[in-house]
């Protein structure tokens, strides 16, 4: 019984500062949360508690097959019985460390979540359709372009996702963001575009022979440059007779 209670303040002393972790502050960006730090984090707690947790019970279990070895090859084990309580105990509290441990990376999950889903005020708006094999995207103002989403420095961009012909699903790595384009849907994603630069948009899920294939680039660019590139390659407008 007292060693029941010595490895359960082990276990215990060992979780305690998994579960009071600190999650990193998200980055901000024109009034917009940067949800990539919050997923970045939530990936390394993950990570610490796989490694420290699987590293505590390793420890046990190779103590536990070193100490009740067999020493004669005729010997015989005979193993002390548990009371109600050390069983109680045996099972409760590995159980517990893991469902607390649990809950906690769940509610983080959760917060960010709900984050993902709200799209800040002023984001700019865009169109995707989803195609065997590409991306039509389509701005304010009647710009086009496939394979390409150029979209302004610093700011909150929502996605509005639809598709062609089959399931694609939608995916921005960098920005940690995925979601299914669906035939007859009408779905969402949002993401802070950040500083200029490049960055890969791809399907992540299987839609067809050419599946593999079926990539752009998110085009982050200075407002300046965004605005004129907008302006030149909007629609002229119609000429009425």
């Amino acid at each position: 019984m007292n060693k029941l209670k010595s490895w359960s303040k082990i276990a215990l002393s060992a979780a305690t500062p998994l579960l009071a972790f600190p999650g990193l502050a998200m980055a901000e960006g024109a009034g917009a949360p940067d949800l990539r730090a919050g997923w970045d984090e939530l990936w390394h707690e993950l990570m610490i508690d796989i490694w420290v947790i699987g590293i505590i019970f390793a420890l046990i279990t190779l103590y536990l097959l070193i100490k009740y070895r067999r020493r004669r090859h005729d010997e015989e084990g005979s193993a002390p019985r548990l009371s109600k309580l050390a069983s109680f105990g045996w099972v409760f509290v590995p159980a517990f460390l893991f469902m607390a441990d649990d809950i906690f990376l769940a509610a983080k999950n959760f917060e960010l979540w709900n984050k993902m889903r709200e799209v800040p005020e002023g984001a700019y708006e865009i169109k995707v359709e989803g195609f065997m094999w590409g991306f039509d995207i389509t701005h304010p103002g009647g710009a086009t372009a496939t394979n390409e989403l150029r979209v302004p420095e610093g700011t909150p961009v929502k996605a509005s996702l639809s598709s062609r012909d089959v399931v694609h699903s939608f995916f921005l790595p960098d920005y940690r963001v995925k979601w299914d384009m669906v035939p007859g849907m009408n779905t969402y994603l949002w993401f802070n575009s950040g500083a200029p630069g490049e960055h890969v948009m791809t399907c992540a899920e299987y839609c067809g022979t050419m599946h593999s294939g079926m990539y752009g680039k998110v085009i982050v660019m200075p407002k300046a440059e965004f605005d004129k590139w907008v302006k030149e390659n909007a629609p002229a407008p119609e000429k009425h007779s």
